[in-house]
């Protein structure tokens, strides 16, 4: 059989070869809709990084980006961990860069680090704790007061975090290209265009967009708030592949894409998570490669502090 194969026959491939496997395919909320929907799980990073470490599978598929595989691999050292496009990368794992995340570290030592799950595994290893949006908040309320902070790498969602839980905390300068496009001038303009729809947003957005939302959460919990909320309509401030489990949940509600501020571009859309394909998953699963692979010590330190974060969850 050709490695390519015509499109309709990807799912069905898919399916063989994950029972042949013995696998599980994770899925983040923002891969296209059809590998959400062959997915066994889809969900946020936190989300996603509970079921790593639950699955009974022997082979891990991630289709996200790669500091989400690597952290399936991290909790599953015995597994075989796949990744459909190994340049899936992300921008904030990108512009913290490990050697300068340790001479921050070292330029402040009295601080505890506390850093979003969206960096490398070097730079877990170099952390006290690791967050998600979802949890970003309920871990730094456990910090003693007295206990300076470093968050990084988004300084958007460090932000977010000092006017809600009070803590004046040193942030790394990283954005996610994706939340950081939003343009708060159009989206605006499509409350006025409709204004009974509610602006809903994720922290990495940036502060003049989040000051207008409705409500604010990470990928879950925005589309949990929009399966509870009475209202009917939303403008929807992430990346676009959210929509796809909104419109499922909900099908009577309608989900108008917040606009980037270049329309000639899908700035709304990651790049990164777009990589991955139905195609490339197939491929990954028959080829058993391209591979996530750590080295043991890095792979160790990189751990405690996403186990801190679990417990602390």
């Amino acid at each position: 059989m050709s490695d390519l194969l015509v499109g309709t026959d990807y799912k069905e491939e898919i399916l063989r070869l994950k029972e042949e496997l013995n696998a599980v395919i994770l899925a983040h909320y923002y891969q296209e809709s059809e590998i959400q929907d062959i997915a066994d799980f889809v969900g946020d990073s936190l989300e996603l990084a509970k079921k790593a470490k639950s699955t009974n599978a022997d082979v891990i598929v991630f289709a996200g980006v790669h500091f989400m595989a690597e952290t399936a691999k991290i909790l599953n050292p015995q597994k075989l961990v796949l990744i459909p496009d190994p340049e899936a990368s992300c921008s904030l794992a990108e512009g913290c860069p490990a050697d300068q995340f340790r001479k921050f570290r070292e330029a402040h030592p009295d601080h505890i680090a506390i850093t979003y799950i969206n960096c490398t595994a070097e730079v877990k290893a170099l952390s006290d704790i690791i967050c998600t949006s979802s949890n970003a908040e309920k871990i730094i309320s456990q910090i003693p007061p007295e206990k300076p902070i470093l968050f990084s790498p988004d300084r958007n969602l460090g932000k977010y975090l000092i006017k809600k839980t009070g803590r004046n905390m040193l942030l790394w300068e990283g954005s996610c290209i994706v939340h950081e496009t939003f343009s708060e001038r159009k989206i605006l303009d499509l409350k006025l265009r409709y204004p009974e729809a509610k602006l809903i947003a994720h922290p990495e957005c940036e502060e003049p967009v989040l000051m207008h939302a409705d409500f604010i959460g990470s990928t879950s919990r925005l589309l949990k708030f929009i399966q509870e909320d009475s209202s009917t309509s939303y403008i929807v401030a992430t990346e676009t592949g959210i929509i796809h489990q909104m419109k499922k949940a909900r099908p009577d509600k309608i989900f108008i894409p917040a606009p980037p501020q270049d329309e000639s571009c899908s700035c709304n859309e990651c790049p990164y998570m777009k990589l991955n394909t139905m195609e490339k998953v197939y491929l990954c699963m028959k080829n058993k490669f391209p591979a996530i692979n750590l080295d043991e010590e890095l792979r160790l330190k990189a751990l405690k502090p996403i186990e801190r974060m679990l417990e602390m969850s």
